[in-house]
C-alpha cells in the first residue's frame, strides 16, 4: 500500500513538472508571437485568438520539428501553386511535403493568406469574437483531419484567455474628464460619465471575384507535366534532365515526387543552388565511368567534370585518392573514371 501511495506521489509530481514546463513555454510563445497573431486579424480578418491557438497546437508552441527546421508553424502542405522551399516529413503518410518558410513570421502571414481560399470563406461570416464558431467551422471545413481538433484549440483558447487578444469593444464608457471642477465648497463630485459609441471598420477581405476552383494535379500528371517541358538525355546510362530558368532542388523534387534530399544526392548538390543549365539527375549517377580517364583543365570544377561524366564525386576521389577538400583542378592532370591495368601492375 505504501509503495502504491509513494509511486502516486511520484507521478503526480512528475506530472505537474512536466505541465508546469508546457505553461511556461505557452506563455514564452504566446509573449513572443502575440502582436503578430493581432497584426493578422487587422489585415486578413482570422481572429487573433484562433491564429495563436492554432500555432500553439500544430507547432508545439515552436517546439515541433517543422517549426524548427522549416519555420512551419502551422502544418501547411505544399499546394500545386507552391513554388517556395519544402521540408518532407511522416504525417498522415510517410514523407508527406510541407511548405518550408524563410522565418516564422512568413509562416504566420502564408497562414492568413492560405485561409483567404474559397473553401474557408464560411469561417468570415463568423463574428472575430467567436472563437468557438471559429474553431468548429475549421474543422468543418477541413482544416485538420483529427475529430477533436476544435475542441483542443477552445480549451487552449480558454486555458491562456487568448480571447482577448485583439478585442474589438463596440462601445465603451469614456469620462470627459478625470474630476469635477472644485465646486465653492470644496467637495469634487464625479462627473456622469459619456457613453462614446466607437463603430469599427468593416474589414473587406478581398472584392475580386472568386476564382473557378481547379483540382490539383494529380502526382503523374505533376510528373507528366514537368517531363513535358524538360526532355530527357542519358549519360554513363542515367537519365537526366537541364535546369530550366526558374528551377531549383526543392520544386523539381516536388513535381518529380521524390525526396529533395535523394534529388540532391543523385547530383551531389548537398548545400548548393540549381543553375540554368545544369544537368539534374533523376537516378544515383554511376561509380565508374565510360572510359578509362579523362584529362582535368586548369580551373575545371571537379562537380562539373563528374556531371559531365555521370559517375559519383565520392566514387571518383576514393579511385584517385584525392583530398576531399580538393574542389577545383589547378593543373592538367589524368583522372581515372574506373580501374585500369598498368605496364608497371595494376592501379
Amino acid at each position: 500500500m505504501k509503495r502504491k501511495i509513494l509511486f502516486s506521489a511520484a507521478l503526480f509530481a512528475s506530472l505537474t513538472m512536466a505541465a508546469q514546463r508546457q505553461n511556461a513555454t505557452y506563455l514564452a510563445y504566446i509573449e513572443a508571437w502575440k502582436a503578430t497573431a493581432i497584426q493578422q486579424q487587422a489585415e486578413y480578418g482570422v481572429p487573433a485568438a484562433i491564429t495563436m491557438a492554432q500555432a500553439l497546437l500544430e507547432s508545439g508552441a515552436g517546439q515541433s520539428e517543422l517549426a524548427v527546421n522549416a519555420n512551419n508553424h502551422f502544418g501547411i502542405k505544399c499546394t500545386n501553386e507552391w513554388l517556395g522551399a519544402v521540408y518532407y516529413y511522416d504525417d498522415d503518410r510517410k514523407g508527406e511535403c510541407f511548405r518550408q518558410y524563410g522565418d516564422a513570421a512568413e509562416s504566420f502571414k502564408d497562414h492568413s493568406i492560405f485561409l483567404q481560399r474559397p473553401r474557408y470563406a464560411t469561417c468570415f461570416e463568423i463574428a472575430v469574437e467567436d472563437y468557438e464558431g471559429w474553431a468548429h467551422r475549421l474543422k468543418a471545413c477541413g482544416y485538420a483531419t483529427d475529430p477533436g481538433y476544435a475542441p483542443k484549440l477552445i480549451k487552449i483558447i480558454e486555458d491562456y484567455k487568448l480571447y482577448e487578444l485583439g478585442k474589438v469593444p463596440s462601445e465603451e464608457e469614456v469620462p470627459s474628464e478625470k474630476e469635477q471642477r472644485t465646486q465653492g465648497d470644496g467637495n469634487k463630485r464625479p462627473l456622469k460619465a459619456e457613453v462614446v459609441h466607437r463603430t469599427e471598420p468593416i474589414m473587406v477581405i478581398h472584392n475580386d471575384p472568386e476564382p473557378p476552383y481547379v483540382a490539383p494535379l494529380t502526382a503523374k500528371e505533376e510528373r507528366d507535366s514537368f517531363m513535358l517541358m524538360h526532355p530527357t538525355s542519358r549519360c554513363n546510362g542515367v537519365q537526366y534532365v537541364n535546369a530550366r530558368e526558374g528551377d531549383t532542388y526543392a520544386n523539381v523534387a516536388f513535381r518529380l515526387n521524390i525526396r529533395e534530399r535523394a534529388l540532391r544526392e543523385y547530383n551531389d548538390a548537398l548545400g548548393q543552388e540549381l543553375k540554368t543549365g545544369d544537368r539534374i539527375y533523376l537516378y544515383a549517377k554511376k561509380k565508374t565511368g565510360e572510359r578509362d580517364f579523362v584529362w582535368t583543365q586548369p580551373g575545371q570544377s571537379l562537380w562539373e567534370l563528374c556531371q559531365e561524366e555521370g559517375v559519383s564525386l565520392e566514387a571518383i576521389q576514393k579511385l584517385n585518392e584525392l583530398d576531399p577538400s580538393v574542389r577545383t583542378f589547378r593543373i592538367r592532370q589524368r583522372l581515372y573514371l574506373r580501374k585500369v591495368k598498368e605496364e608497371n601492375g595494376n592501379r
